[in-house]
Parts: C-alpha cells; structure tokens; sequence
C-alpha cells in the first residue's frame, strides 16, 4: 500500500464528461479521466468519488478526514462551486488540504461561472488545462510534502 492517498472527487453532472458538451469538456469519460491519473501517479494510491448530490461530497469529505491518511482532495465541485456554502463550509471544517480544479477556463465562460465560493477555503485553484487540471492538483497536493 502506498504511503500517499488522495481523494479525487467530483460533483454533480460529471459522470457526463465524453457525452455533454465534448468542445468545452472533452471526449474523455470520468472514468477514462479516472485512470489516466492513476496511470500518471503509480506511486499514489487514489480514492475517485463522484456523487450529483452534494450531501454526499460533504460526506465523503468528513469521512476521508475522519479516516485520516488522505494527503489531500482535488475537487472538481461542478456547479456547486458557485452557489453551495454547505460544500464551502465543510471545505472548512476540515484539516484535509483541497485543490479545487475545472477542466474549462471558467473565466473564459458565463458570468455566473467566474465567481466561486469555495475558492476561498481550498489551497489553490485549477482551471482551464482540460484533464491536466486534475494532474496539477495532484502534483500540487504532492508538492505541499
């Protein structure tokens, strides 16, 4: 077992990725995307979770730290991102470190996707390099050592 855990997790309307929207998201499936990060990371053991319901992020949330030995999350939220202080508030409640990262430029997009509430809560954000995003949220989350 490897001594490095992340979790990567995502919200709602990613199981979607290769079917919606492939000019902004790619053609790449989850779990396409799923395992070309681990394929990148072989030294990293890896938890993917996705859930449409945000109860169920916070959740995995709380139980990953009540676990303990994760070194981190990156959380692409989806359109919680914008409008869910729940998810934002347990973001903070927690002592796991998160990257939050978006495949798309979301300040290339509509308006209401420039502004996210949870930005403020997670190490660092990560947006606009397609699937690499979620390998630099990894590497960053390696980084912090």
């Amino acid at each position: 077992m490897s001594a490095t855990s992340i979790l990567v997790m995502n919200g709602p309307n990613l199981s979607r990725l290769g079917k919606r929207e492939p000019e902004i998201y790619g053609s790449l499936t989850l779990d396409e995307i799923n395992r070309g990060i681990a394929e990148a990371f072989p030294e990293v053991t890896f938890e993917f979770f996705q859930s449409e319901y945000e109860g169920a992020l916070i959740e995995k949330l709380f139980e990953v730290e009540e676990r303990g030995g994760c070194v981190g999350v990156v959380l692409n939220a989806g359109a919680l991102t914008h409008y869910s202080i729940a998810l934002r508030d347990a973001i903070s409640a927690v002592r796991v470190p998160v990257v939050e990262a978006h495949l798309s430029n979301v300040h290339k997009r509509e308006e209401f996707r420039h502004h996210s509430v949870i930005s403020a809560v997670c190490v660092g954000v990560i947006a606009g390099f397609g699937i690499e995003s979620y390998h630099l949220g990894v590497r960053a989350l390696l980084g912090r050592g």
